[in-house]
Protein backbone atom coordinates (compact mmCIF):
# COMPACT_ATOMS: atom_id res chain seq x y z
CA UNK A 1 0.00 0.00 0.00
CA UNK A 2 1.16 3.78 -1.04
CA UNK A 3 2.69 5.58 2.23
CA UNK A 4 0.04 8.66 3.32
CA UNK A 5 1.39 11.78 3.20
CA UNK A 6 2.11 12.52 6.44
CA UNK A 7 4.43 9.67 6.67
CA UNK A 8 6.09 10.15 3.97
CA UNK A 9 7.19 13.82 5.83
CA UNK A 10 7.75 11.66 9.27
CA UNK A 11 10.24 9.37 7.20
CA UNK A 12 11.92 11.86 5.67
CA UNK A 13 12.15 13.91 8.94
CA UNK A 14 13.78 10.45 10.11
CA UNK A 15 16.19 10.38 7.75
CA UNK A 16 17.66 13.81 7.68
CA UNK A 17 17.84 13.50 11.85
CA UNK A 18 19.93 10.23 10.70
CA UNK A 19 21.90 12.21 8.32
CA UNK A 20 23.11 14.80 10.68
CA UNK A 21 25.47 11.67 12.37
CA UNK A 22 27.95 11.95 9.51
CA UNK A 23 27.52 15.74 9.10
CA UNK A 24 28.38 16.03 12.63
CA UNK A 25 31.51 13.67 12.42
CA UNK A 26 32.44 15.75 9.52
CA UNK A 27 32.37 18.63 11.30
CA UNK A 28 34.79 17.22 13.90
CA UNK A 29 37.13 15.96 11.26
CA UNK A 30 37.29 19.87 9.98
CA UNK A 31 38.09 20.76 13.79
CA UNK A 32 40.72 18.41 14.14
CA UNK A 33 42.08 19.44 11.35
CA UNK A 34 42.08 22.89 12.01
CA UNK A 35 43.55 22.21 15.25
CA UNK A 36 46.57 20.44 13.54
CA UNK A 37 47.09 23.46 12.00
CA UNK A 38 47.31 25.07 14.80
CA UNK A 39 50.00 22.75 16.31
CA UNK A 40 52.00 22.49 12.57
CA UNK A 41 52.38 26.67 14.11
CA UNK A 42 53.56 25.84 17.05
CA UNK A 43 55.95 23.12 16.58
CA UNK A 44 57.68 25.60 14.02
CA UNK A 45 57.47 28.18 16.55
CA UNK A 46 59.43 25.58 18.73
CA UNK A 47 61.92 24.87 16.40
CA UNK A 48 62.34 28.24 14.11
CA UNK A 49 60.57 31.09 15.47
CA UNK A 50 58.05 32.19 17.22
CA UNK A 51 55.59 35.46 16.87
CA UNK A 52 57.59 38.66 17.61
CA UNK A 53 57.34 41.97 19.56
CA UNK A 54 60.32 44.55 20.10
CA UNK A 55 60.76 46.59 22.64
CA UNK A 56 62.89 49.44 23.44
CA UNK A 57 65.70 49.97 23.08
CA UNK A 58 66.22 51.58 26.57
CA UNK A 59 69.74 52.48 28.29
CA UNK A 60 70.05 51.35 32.37
CA UNK A 61 72.78 53.25 34.84
CA UNK A 62 74.45 52.24 37.38
CA UNK A 63 74.11 54.46 40.89
CA UNK A 64 76.80 56.62 41.25
CA UNK A 65 76.77 56.53 44.86
CA UNK A 66 78.67 53.34 46.38
CA UNK A 67 76.07 51.84 49.22
CA UNK A 68 77.57 48.80 49.39
CA UNK A 69 74.32 46.86 48.85
CA UNK A 70 72.74 46.57 44.77
CA UNK A 71 70.48 49.69 44.56
CA UNK A 72 68.05 50.39 41.60
CA UNK A 73 69.67 51.44 38.23
CA UNK A 74 68.47 54.59 36.89
CA UNK A 75 66.55 53.62 33.48
CA UNK A 76 66.24 55.69 30.36
CA UNK A 77 63.52 55.54 28.13
CA UNK A 78 63.78 56.96 24.42
CA UNK A 79 62.18 60.62 23.76
CA UNK A 80 61.88 59.46 20.43
CA UNK A 81 61.83 55.97 18.57
CA UNK A 82 61.54 55.69 14.89
CA UNK A 83 61.45 52.07 13.18
CA UNK A 84 61.27 51.82 9.08
CA UNK A 85 60.73 48.70 7.89
CA UNK A 86 60.09 45.64 5.42
CA UNK A 87 58.30 42.53 5.86
CA UNK A 88 58.91 39.86 3.67
CA UNK A 89 56.15 36.62 3.62
CA UNK A 90 57.98 33.55 4.02
CA UNK A 91 56.19 29.92 3.83
CA UNK A 92 56.72 26.92 5.68
CA UNK A 93 55.31 23.39 6.05
CA UNK A 94 54.97 21.06 8.67
CA UNK A 95 54.06 18.03 6.55
CA UNK A 96 51.14 19.33 4.30
CA UNK A 97 50.30 22.51 6.85
CA UNK A 98 51.46 25.80 5.32
CA UNK A 99 52.24 28.22 7.98
CA UNK A 100 53.30 31.85 7.13
CA UNK A 101 56.59 33.73 8.70
CA UNK A 102 58.31 36.61 7.31
CA UNK A 103 61.85 38.41 7.39
CA UNK A 104 61.81 41.76 8.81
CA UNK A 105 64.71 44.41 7.73
CA UNK A 106 64.26 47.12 10.24
CA UNK A 107 65.69 50.01 10.38
CA UNK A 108 65.74 51.50 14.20
CA UNK A 109 67.26 54.80 15.58
CA UNK A 110 66.44 56.91 18.79
CA UNK A 111 67.22 59.42 21.02
CA UNK A 112 68.12 59.29 24.53
CA UNK A 113 68.36 62.14 27.07
CA UNK A 114 68.84 62.19 30.97
CA UNK A 115 65.59 64.16 32.54
CA UNK A 116 63.06 64.31 34.89
CA UNK A 117 61.26 61.30 33.01
CA UNK A 118 64.39 59.20 33.78
CA UNK A 119 63.01 56.37 36.23
CA UNK A 120 65.27 55.69 39.32
CA UNK A 121 63.88 51.77 39.39
CA UNK A 122 65.07 49.04 37.07
CA UNK A 123 67.01 46.03 37.59
CA UNK A 124 69.38 46.45 40.46
CA UNK A 125 72.97 47.38 39.67
CA UNK A 126 75.74 48.12 41.71
CA UNK A 127 78.09 51.48 41.57
CA UNK A 128 80.88 51.15 38.74
CA UNK A 129 78.79 48.49 36.73
CA UNK A 130 78.83 48.86 33.06
CA UNK A 131 75.86 51.27 31.78
CA UNK A 132 73.91 49.19 29.57
CA UNK A 133 71.53 49.37 26.40
CA UNK A 134 68.94 47.00 26.28
CA UNK A 135 66.98 45.77 23.18
CA UNK A 136 63.85 43.40 24.43
CA UNK A 137 61.78 40.87 22.02
CA UNK A 138 59.88 37.95 21.90
CA UNK A 139 62.13 35.77 20.39
CA UNK A 140 66.05 35.95 20.45
CA UNK A 141 66.21 33.02 17.56
CA UNK A 142 64.91 35.07 15.22
CA UNK A 143 68.12 37.20 14.91
CA UNK A 144 69.85 36.56 11.53
CA UNK A 145 72.09 40.14 11.69
CA UNK A 146 72.51 43.22 13.34
CA UNK A 147 74.69 45.89 11.32
CA UNK A 148 75.57 49.42 12.04
CA UNK A 149 74.19 49.23 16.22
CA UNK A 150 75.56 52.53 17.07
CA UNK A 151 75.26 54.62 20.08
CA UNK A 152 76.71 58.54 19.59
CA UNK A 153 78.62 57.47 16.31
CA UNK A 154 80.34 54.45 18.94
CA UNK A 155 79.57 50.99 17.68
CA UNK A 156 78.14 48.92 19.95
CA UNK A 157 78.64 44.93 20.89
CA UNK A 158 75.29 42.80 21.23
CA UNK A 159 75.25 40.11 23.34
CA UNK A 160 72.16 37.92 24.99
CA UNK A 161 70.94 39.67 28.00
CA UNK A 162 70.58 38.37 31.40
CA UNK A 163 66.52 37.11 31.88
CA UNK A 164 64.50 40.05 33.79
CA UNK A 165 66.90 42.56 32.94
CA UNK A 166 64.24 44.50 30.89
CA UNK A 167 61.35 43.55 33.58
CA UNK A 168 59.99 41.31 31.73
CA UNK A 169 59.58 37.49 31.91
CA UNK A 170 58.21 36.97 28.51
CA UNK A 171 60.66 39.11 26.73
CA UNK A 172 64.20 38.10 26.39
CA UNK A 173 67.10 40.72 25.59
CA UNK A 174 70.13 41.88 23.90
CA UNK A 175 72.31 44.12 26.19
CA UNK A 176 75.39 46.16 25.16
CA UNK A 177 77.75 48.28 27.16
CA UNK A 178 77.52 51.89 26.84
CA UNK A 179 80.63 53.88 25.56
CA UNK A 180 82.25 55.56 28.88
CA UNK A 181 81.78 59.13 26.65
CA UNK A 182 78.17 58.98 25.92
CA UNK A 183 77.15 57.79 29.52
CA UNK A 184 79.09 61.02 30.44
CA UNK A 185 77.37 63.47 27.83
CA UNK A 186 73.98 61.77 29.27
CA UNK A 187 75.14 62.63 32.68
CA UNK A 188 75.96 66.02 31.69
CA UNK A 189 72.36 66.66 30.27
CA UNK A 190 72.83 65.96 26.57
CA UNK A 191 71.29 64.27 24.05
CA UNK A 192 73.02 61.11 22.66
CA UNK A 193 70.91 59.05 19.57
CA UNK A 194 71.13 55.39 18.60
CA UNK A 195 70.57 53.41 15.66
CA UNK A 196 71.01 50.00 13.94
CA UNK A 197 69.57 47.71 11.46
CA UNK A 198 68.11 44.73 12.60
CA UNK A 199 67.32 41.61 10.45
CA UNK A 200 64.82 39.73 12.28
CA UNK A 201 62.61 36.63 10.98
CA UNK A 202 59.06 36.08 13.12
CA UNK A 203 56.08 33.92 12.76
CA UNK A 204 52.99 35.82 11.20
CA UNK A 205 52.64 38.48 13.62
CA UNK A 206 55.11 41.45 14.66
CA UNK A 207 54.36 44.04 17.43
CA UNK A 208 55.99 46.92 18.59
CA UNK A 209 55.67 48.50 22.22
CA UNK A 210 55.60 52.39 21.70
CA UNK A 211 57.28 53.20 24.60
CA UNK A 212 59.07 56.20 23.33
CA UNK A 213 57.74 59.84 24.33
CA UNK A 214 56.78 59.64 20.57
CA UNK A 215 56.86 56.28 18.79
CA UNK A 216 56.68 56.38 14.83
CA UNK A 217 56.37 53.06 13.09
CA UNK A 218 56.58 52.84 9.12
CA UNK A 219 56.22 49.01 7.97
CA UNK A 220 55.99 47.80 4.53
CA UNK A 221 55.39 44.21 2.77
CA UNK A 222 54.32 42.76 -0.56
CA UNK A 223 51.97 40.90 1.27
CA UNK A 224 48.11 41.66 0.32
CA UNK A 225 46.25 40.37 3.53
CA UNK A 226 47.73 42.23 6.65
CA UNK A 227 45.25 42.27 9.81
CA UNK A 228 46.15 45.27 12.14
CA UNK A 229 45.95 44.41 15.59
CA UNK A 230 46.95 45.76 19.08
CA UNK A 231 45.93 48.82 21.13
CA UNK A 232 47.03 51.20 17.74
CA UNK A 233 45.82 51.10 14.13
CA UNK A 234 48.04 52.95 11.92
CA UNK A 235 47.17 56.62 11.11
CA UNK A 236 47.85 56.18 6.99
CA UNK A 237 47.42 52.43 5.80
CA UNK A 238 47.90 51.68 1.63
CA UNK A 239 46.81 48.30 1.51
CA UNK A 240 46.14 46.64 -2.32
CA UNK A 241 47.09 43.43 -4.65
CA UNK A 242 50.74 44.56 -4.43
CA UNK A 243 50.77 44.57 -0.10
CA UNK A 244 50.46 46.90 2.21
CA UNK A 245 52.26 50.53 3.44
CA UNK A 246 50.89 51.35 6.81
CA UNK A 247 52.55 54.00 9.72
CA UNK A 248 51.83 54.49 13.25
CA UNK A 249 52.33 58.01 14.80
CA UNK A 250 52.07 57.27 18.98
CA UNK A 251 52.28 59.64 21.78
CA UNK A 252 53.34 58.89 25.64
CA UNK A 253 50.56 60.62 26.42
CA UNK A 254 47.95 58.56 23.99
CA UNK A 255 50.08 54.85 25.25
CA UNK A 256 50.09 53.05 28.50
CA UNK A 257 53.03 51.40 27.41
CA UNK A 258 55.72 53.44 29.26
CA UNK A 259 53.82 53.33 32.64
CA UNK A 260 53.62 49.60 32.05
CA UNK A 261 56.92 49.01 31.56
CA UNK A 262 57.93 51.10 34.08
CA UNK A 263 55.88 48.94 37.47
CA UNK A 264 57.55 45.85 35.88
CA UNK A 265 60.92 47.30 35.74
CA UNK A 266 60.31 48.18 39.42
CA UNK A 267 59.89 45.05 40.24
CA UNK A 268 62.85 43.17 42.00
CA UNK A 269 64.59 40.48 39.70
CA UNK A 270 66.21 37.75 41.52
CA UNK A 271 69.88 38.08 43.58
CA UNK A 272 71.81 36.07 40.60
CA UNK A 273 70.52 38.71 38.56
CA UNK A 274 71.73 40.99 40.73
CA UNK A 275 75.30 40.13 40.82
CA UNK A 276 75.40 40.69 37.12
CA UNK A 277 77.34 38.68 34.24
CA UNK A 278 74.77 36.08 33.65
CA UNK A 279 74.09 35.75 30.53
CA UNK A 280 71.64 33.42 28.46
CA UNK A 281 71.83 31.97 25.14
CA UNK A 282 69.26 32.86 22.83
CA UNK A 283 66.39 29.91 23.12
CA UNK A 284 67.91 28.52 26.36
CA UNK A 285 64.72 28.38 27.91
CA UNK A 286 66.31 26.88 30.77
CA UNK A 287 68.65 29.67 31.40
CA UNK A 288 66.05 32.27 31.44
CA UNK A 289 63.61 30.37 33.73
CA UNK A 290 66.51 30.08 36.40
CA UNK A 291 67.28 33.96 36.06
CA UNK A 292 63.64 35.30 35.75
CA UNK A 293 63.44 36.43 39.32
CA UNK A 294 60.43 37.83 40.24
CA UNK A 295 59.93 39.96 37.15
CA UNK A 296 56.54 40.01 35.81
CA UNK A 297 55.24 38.96 32.18
CA UNK A 298 54.46 41.72 29.65
CA UNK A 299 52.96 40.50 26.45
CA UNK A 300 50.76 38.23 28.58
CA UNK A 301 49.72 41.04 30.51
CA UNK A 302 48.11 43.17 28.01
CA UNK A 303 50.90 45.61 27.78
CA UNK A 304 50.05 48.45 24.94
CA UNK A 305 51.59 47.55 21.82
CA UNK A 306 51.04 47.90 17.90
CA UNK A 307 50.67 44.87 15.64
CA UNK A 308 50.28 43.77 12.25
CA UNK A 309 49.68 40.00 11.27
CA UNK A 310 50.26 38.50 8.18
CA UNK A 311 47.00 36.58 7.39
CA UNK A 312 46.66 33.34 5.01
CA UNK A 313 44.07 35.04 2.65
CA UNK A 314 41.45 32.34 3.44
CA UNK A 315 41.23 30.35 6.31
CA UNK A 316 40.48 26.66 4.92
CA UNK A 317 39.34 25.40 8.45
CA UNK A 318 37.18 28.17 8.99
CA UNK A 319 36.05 28.09 6.07
CA UNK A 320 35.31 24.54 5.89
CA UNK A 321 33.84 24.76 9.49
CA UNK A 322 31.76 27.27 8.75
CA UNK A 323 30.35 25.93 5.23
CA UNK A 324 29.76 21.95 8.05
CA UNK A 325 27.56 24.08 10.06
CA UNK A 326 24.95 24.37 7.46
CA UNK A 327 24.88 20.63 6.49
CA UNK A 328 22.17 19.74 7.91
CA UNK A 329 20.09 23.17 6.56
CA UNK A 330 21.40 21.43 2.72
CA UNK A 331 20.48 18.43 3.10
CA UNK A 332 17.41 19.02 5.19
CA UNK A 333 16.22 21.47 1.79
CA UNK A 334 17.42 18.63 -0.90
CA UNK A 335 15.30 15.77 1.07
CA UNK A 336 12.11 18.21 1.34
CA UNK A 337 12.38 19.69 -2.58
CA UNK A 338 12.70 15.99 -3.71
CA UNK A 339 9.72 14.54 -1.60
CA UNK A 340 7.88 17.56 -2.69
CA UNK A 341 8.51 16.20 -6.25
CA UNK A 342 7.69 12.71 -5.14
CA UNK A 343 4.12 14.03 -4.01
CA UNK A 344 3.60 16.34 -6.56
CA UNK A 345 4.03 14.23 -9.45
CA UNK A 346 2.89 11.18 -7.98
CA UNK A 347 6.28 9.51 -8.38
CA UNK A 348 7.91 7.12 -6.02
CA UNK A 349 11.06 6.78 -4.40
CA UNK A 350 12.17 4.50 -1.78
CA UNK A 351 13.53 5.46 1.42
CA UNK A 352 16.96 4.05 0.42
CA UNK A 353 16.86 6.82 -2.48
CA UNK A 354 16.64 9.32 -0.36
CA UNK A 355 19.25 8.52 2.24
CA UNK A 356 21.86 8.15 -0.74
CA UNK A 357 20.78 11.76 -1.87
CA UNK A 358 21.38 12.75 1.61
CA UNK A 359 24.92 10.96 1.84
CA UNK A 360 25.80 12.63 -1.25
CA UNK A 361 25.10 16.22 0.09
CA UNK A 362 27.19 15.22 3.25
CA UNK A 363 29.95 14.12 1.12
CA UNK A 364 30.23 17.11 -0.12
CA UNK A 365 32.07 18.44 2.90
CA UNK A 366 34.49 16.05 3.11
CA UNK A 367 35.07 16.35 0.01
CA UNK A 368 35.33 19.75 -0.35
CA UNK A 369 37.88 19.92 3.16
CA UNK A 370 40.23 17.22 1.02
CA UNK A 371 40.41 19.99 -2.24
CA UNK A 372 40.52 22.58 0.09
CA UNK A 373 44.25 21.79 1.20
CA UNK A 374 45.60 20.99 -1.94
CA UNK A 375 44.20 23.88 -4.01
CA UNK A 376 42.78 27.64 -3.54
CA UNK A 377 39.11 27.07 -1.50
CA UNK A 378 37.18 28.66 -4.46
CA UNK A 379 38.66 26.36 -6.85
CA UNK A 380 38.22 23.30 -4.52
CA UNK A 381 34.33 24.60 -3.60
CA UNK A 382 33.92 24.80 -7.46
CA UNK A 383 35.30 20.97 -7.81
CA UNK A 384 33.32 19.65 -5.43
CA UNK A 385 30.30 21.48 -5.87
CA UNK A 386 30.28 20.73 -9.32
CA UNK A 387 30.78 16.85 -9.15
CA UNK A 388 28.14 16.69 -6.19
CA UNK A 389 25.84 18.42 -9.11
CA UNK A 390 26.76 16.19 -11.53
CA UNK A 391 26.34 12.69 -9.22
CA UNK A 392 23.01 14.66 -8.01
CA UNK A 393 21.89 14.86 -11.56
CA UNK A 394 22.85 11.91 -13.61
CA UNK A 395 20.69 10.01 -10.09
CA UNK A 396 17.88 12.43 -10.28
CA UNK A 397 17.50 11.56 -13.94
CA UNK A 398 17.20 8.10 -13.93
CA UNK A 399 15.38 7.78 -10.28
CA UNK A 400 12.60 9.92 -11.58
CA UNK A 401 12.24 8.50 -15.12
CA UNK A 402 13.14 11.91 -16.72
CA UNK A 403 16.24 13.70 -17.10
CA UNK A 404 14.71 17.08 -17.54
CA UNK A 405 13.24 16.35 -14.04
CA UNK A 406 16.39 15.06 -12.78
CA UNK A 407 18.33 18.36 -13.89
CA UNK A 408 16.21 20.31 -12.85
CA UNK A 409 16.70 18.98 -9.33
CA UNK A 410 20.57 18.96 -10.25
CA UNK A 411 20.00 22.88 -10.98
CA UNK A 412 18.10 23.23 -6.96
CA UNK A 413 20.77 22.25 -5.91
CA UNK A 414 23.61 23.73 -7.66
CA UNK A 415 21.39 27.44 -6.46
CA UNK A 416 21.85 25.58 -3.17
CA UNK A 417 25.72 24.88 -3.23
CA UNK A 418 25.69 29.08 -4.22
CA UNK A 419 23.50 30.60 -2.06
CA UNK A 420 26.13 28.61 0.44
CA UNK A 421 28.91 30.04 -0.92
CA UNK A 422 27.82 33.79 -0.75
CA UNK A 423 27.48 33.16 2.82
CA UNK A 424 30.77 31.83 3.28
CA UNK A 425 32.42 34.95 1.23
CA UNK A 426 30.32 37.68 2.91
CA UNK A 427 30.71 36.95 6.48
CA UNK A 428 29.94 40.45 7.77
CA UNK A 429 26.25 39.50 6.14
CA UNK A 430 26.06 36.00 6.64
CA UNK A 431 23.16 36.32 9.01
CA UNK A 432 20.92 38.29 6.40
CA UNK A 433 21.73 36.46 3.24
CA UNK A 434 20.62 33.01 5.58
CA UNK A 435 18.24 34.66 6.93
CA UNK A 436 16.67 35.52 3.41
CA UNK A 437 17.29 32.11 1.81
CA UNK A 438 15.39 30.24 4.66
CA UNK A 439 12.83 32.71 4.14
CA UNK A 440 12.83 32.16 0.38
CA UNK A 441 12.91 28.58 0.44
CA UNK A 442 9.87 28.03 3.00
CA UNK A 443 8.00 31.01 0.41
CA UNK A 444 8.47 28.81 -2.55
CA UNK A 445 7.56 25.68 -0.35
CA UNK A 446 4.46 27.48 0.44
CA UNK A 447 3.64 29.12 -3.34
CA UNK A 448 4.15 25.82 -4.41
CA UNK A 449 1.40 24.02 -2.02
CA UNK A 450 -0.77 26.63 -1.55
CA UNK A 451 -3.80 25.28 -3.70
CA UNK A 452 -2.78 21.68 -2.88
CA UNK A 453 -5.44 19.50 -0.81
CA UNK A 454 -3.30 17.38 1.44
CA UNK A 455 -5.97 15.15 2.49
CA UNK A 456 -7.31 14.36 -1.08
CA UNK A 457 -3.50 13.80 -2.24
CA UNK A 458 -2.76 10.96 0.92
CA UNK A 459 -6.05 9.48 0.26
CA UNK A 460 -5.68 9.33 -3.79
CA UNK A 461 -2.20 8.36 -3.44
CA UNK A 462 -3.27 4.37 -2.44
CA UNK A 463 -5.17 4.56 -6.33
CA UNK A 464 -2.43 6.47 -8.02
CA UNK A 465 -0.19 3.99 -10.30
CA UNK A 466 4.01 5.02 -9.47
CA UNK A 467 5.66 6.35 -12.94
CA UNK A 468 8.25 3.74 -13.56
CA UNK A 469 11.75 5.39 -14.43
CA UNK A 470 13.09 5.36 -17.62
CA UNK A 471 15.24 2.84 -18.73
Amino acid sequence: MRQSALAKALLVLLLWALLCIPLGSIERLVEERGASQAQAEEELGRTYSGAQTLAGPLLMLPPVSDGGAPARATVLFPQALQVEGDMQPQERYRGLFRVNFYRLEARLTARFRLDDAALAGGAAMKPGEAPLLVLAMADLRGIEDIQAAKLDGQPLDFRPGRAGLAGCTDLQNLQATLPADAVQRLRNGEAVDFAMTLRLAGQKRLGVVPAAQKTEVHLRSPWPHPSFGGRFLPVERQVGAHGFDARWRISSLASAARGQWQARLQNPVASASAAGATACAAGDTACLAATAGTAAPCLSAGIDQLDVELMAPVDIYAMSLRAAKYGAFLVGMVLMAVALFELLQRLRLHPIQYALVGLSIALFFLLLLALSEKLPFGLAYLVAAGASVLLLGLYFGGALGSWRRGWGLGGFVALLYGALFGLLSSQNNALLLGAVLAFGMLSAVMLATRRLDWYALSAGAASSPPVPPAA
